[in-house]
């Protein structure tokens, strides 16, 4: 059955016009068509194989009216930087929302410092729960006395004790310093101080002393050349001690001077030899030949001259007046050395006050 070129719903003579579906507002996401009903409209054309003729005109069903669905606005995500700020067609470009910015950022700086402090709390809070159990656990352990007895007390390696630098103390003085010249050789000096012992005992031979004597005038107190030695070195005195021991008498003789070099000079320069001092004994080495030595200490020069009490001449071979010639210079050696020594722990004893400072 042909209606012809036209139909009941549109002119005569028009072709008939697709009905055109108005489209979604600008910003609103496409609601899709709803699909008809199988047999509706008939089966969908086939495209595949080519164009296919239009439908044939015929009496249009009743139509009905197709639902339209109403459109939702799709939520847009909110602008950092205020309202209204998004750019896009038609919308004008707008400035940031600053203060929104700093009040977002203080808000994120607080809530940090906050869940740092929170954390701290929370460590602080462990470490003192922890102590506080563990002092509670060594009370429990330790008793009455609330210590842990020395038995269960850790063990360690011994460390080093710190060492710490100690200030030497000086070196003592040195007692030939004291006995090098007058100026600091002031201890008494007598043939008591020089000459203490009345009966030595020198390297286990007993001597007795028998005589002792003091002079200014140092060339009487010699035989000789050596008087003029002392004399021109400049002695100030001599004192003399006599020694017995088995018929065998030494005589001593100390020359002081001012200085170390003068006593030295004397010694090298020696020649004759000391007076014997017999006292109440019987006189010796006047006239014959005696043992002698000569030997210098600071500025002490002393010389010995040893030969037999009854006054018989000292042969070559001797060793008695030899011996004994030694012994007695040995212990006038010591006797020189005592007396500087002391007078060196006496300076040590008592120091020399320091000197007052000027106004």
């Amino acid at each position: 059955m042909s209606f012809g070129q036209g139909g009941p719903h549109g002119a005569p003579g028009d072709p008939q016009q697709p009905h055109q579906q108005p489209g979604p507002p600008p910003g609103v996401a496409p609601v899709p068509p709803p699909v008809p009903p199988a047999g509706q409209f008939g089966p969908p054309p086939d495209l595949s194989a080519g164009p296919q003729p239009g439908p044939q005109p015929g009496p249009p069903p009743q139509a009905q009216p197709v639902p339209q669905p109403v459109p939702q606005p799709v939520p847009q995500p909110a602008s950092p930087w205020g309202p209204g700020a998004g750019q896009g067609p038609g919308r004008p470009a707008q400035t940031p929302d600053w203060d929104a910015l700093a009040d977002s950022s203080a808000a994120r700086g607080r809530r940090r410092k906050w869940l740092l402090i929170g954390g701290g709390a929370l460590a602080t809070v462990a470490v003192a729960g922890t102590v506080a159990a563990l002092v509670v656990g060594s009370h429990k352990s330790g008793g009455a006395s609330g210590l842990p007895s020395p038995q269960k007390l850790p063990s360690s390696p011994g460390s080093p004790e710190p060492s710490f630098s100690q200030v030497a103390p000086p070196p003592p003085p040195n007692p030939r310093d004291f006995i090098a010249s007058a100026d600091k050789d002031k201890a008494p000096l007598s043939t008591k101080t020089l000459f203490p012992h009345s009966k030595p005992s020198l390297d286990k031979r007993k001597y007795e002393r028998t005589a002792t004597g003091t002079t200014e005038d140092c060339a009487s107190a010699t035989q000789g050349g050596l008087g003029s030695v002392l004399t021109d070195n400049g002695c100030r005195k001599v004192l003399r001690a006599t020694y017995v021991r088995d018929g065998v008498a030494v005589t001593v003789g100390v020359a002081v001077f001012d200085t170390k070099a003068a006593a030295d000079k004397a010694k090298d320069q020696s020649t004759g030899n000391i007076e014997s001092l017999a006292g109440d004994g019987p006189s010796f080495c006047r006239a014959t030949a005696c043992r002698l030595t000569a030997n210098a200490e600071g500025r002490y020069a002393y010389f010995t001259v040893a030969g037999y009490t009854n006054g018989k001449a000292v042969p070559d071979d001797d060793k008695q007046a030899l011996q004994a010639g030694r012994d007695v210079a040995g212990y006038t050696f010591r006797r020189i050395m005592a007396r500087a020594n002391e007078q060196a722990a006496a300076s040590v004893a008592t120091p020399s006050p320091a000197p007052k400072k000027q106004a």
